[in-house]
């Protein structure tokens, strides 16, 4: 789609089901199927480039470095693909607990290393070209008798600035890391299934029960929490100009000020829901509905 007016500009016809959202990289388009395969499509033309036949699902966006493709599966694999021609040049069989919630985490990839969370609560650091363990670190630790109460996937989306890498983990914590050597900068009880995101000298995460939080990035604390969604299982929390938006289950999308956490509107995007995270360009925010339906809102300030 042309970004500015909506129009499609080409679309492409594929016989699998996609499934696991889109990653990007330069010119190359990458998708992931519920058969278990990765597919690379140009982003001019949507030519199929190839095709990776892999064993689980694909339920995460695959990302690249340009060198190397990453792809996480639902079974608890990461596999390296050969950027040009898809050969599959490595595979990390990570130990996957008896009960998980359903999804995968997308690869962080900077530069020659991928950061990737798992349905263990870890979250490891890989050489992207030969899928070396550089370090790993427990986020959250399984506790409780049954088998739900143990639950402690890394399912949502991390995020980076600088040499911090920022993640959050289902009934666990959210926690700043040194992303050179895997050592814990800080971290806060919270439980979280839609990832972090981070602006303003902040770390955003919504919580399970609705609660938006956002913890100084300088590891003092929360800066300020906003707890009027209460269970309405927001959507990761977008940074878009001054302002945060994140979606609910009923396709409202709620923005709220950056500095203080102030609701300050909201639309209905989707009856059926906003589950997919935003993505914000400049003022612009682009929201992918459950129902399949693509728009974008500019938000502009109230002054």
């Amino acid at each position: 789609f042309d970004r500015h007016s909506g129009k499609s500009l080409w679309d492409v016809e594929l016989d699998t089901r996609l499934s696991g959202g889109v990653g990007a990289y330069g010119d190359a388009l990458f998708l992931g199927t519920s058969d278990g395969q990765v597919l690379k499509v140009d982003a001019d033309s949507g030519e199929q480039l190839w095709i990776t036949e892999l064993n689980g699902e694909v339920l995460s966006p695959p990302q690249s470095n340009g060198r190397v493709v990453l792809a996480h599966t639902l079974d608890g694999k990461l596999q390296g693909l050969d950027f040009s021609s898809g050969e599959l040049l490595w595979t990390y069989d990570s130990n996957v607990p008896v009960l998980t919630l359903r999804g995968s985490s997308s690869p962080l990839v900077r530069d020659s290393v991928a950061y990737v969370g798992f349905a263990s609560g870890r979250v490891l650091a890989f050489d992207a070209a030969t899928g070396g363990i550089v370090w790993e670190i427990r986020v959250a630790i399984p506790q409780g008798r049954s088998e739900i109460e143990r639950v402690v996937d890394i399912d949502g989306t991390m995020d980076m600035v600088g040499s911090e890498l920022y993640v959050a983990s289902y009934q666990g914590r959210i926690m700043a890391i040194d992303a050179a050597n895997g050592r814990k900068l800080w971290q806060h009880n919270v439980s979280s299934f839609s990832g972090v995101s981070q602006g303003f000298g902040n770390v955003y995460v919504a919580d399970e029960d609705g609660s938006v939080i956002a913890y100084q990035r300088s590891g003092q604390g929360e800066r300020w929490t906003q707890t009027a969604l209460a269970y309405r299982n927001l959507s990761r929390p977008t940074p878009v100009s001054s302002y945060l938006a994140v979606g609910d289950f009923e396709g409202y999308v709620h923005v709220m000020s950056q500095v203080d956490g102030e609701l300050v509107g909201r639309v209905r995007a989707d009856s059926d829901g906003v589950r997919a995270d935003m993505v914000s360009v400049d003022n612009v925010l682009y929201v992918y509905g459950n129902s399949g339906d693509l728009i974008a809102y500019e938000i502009t300030s109230k002054d």
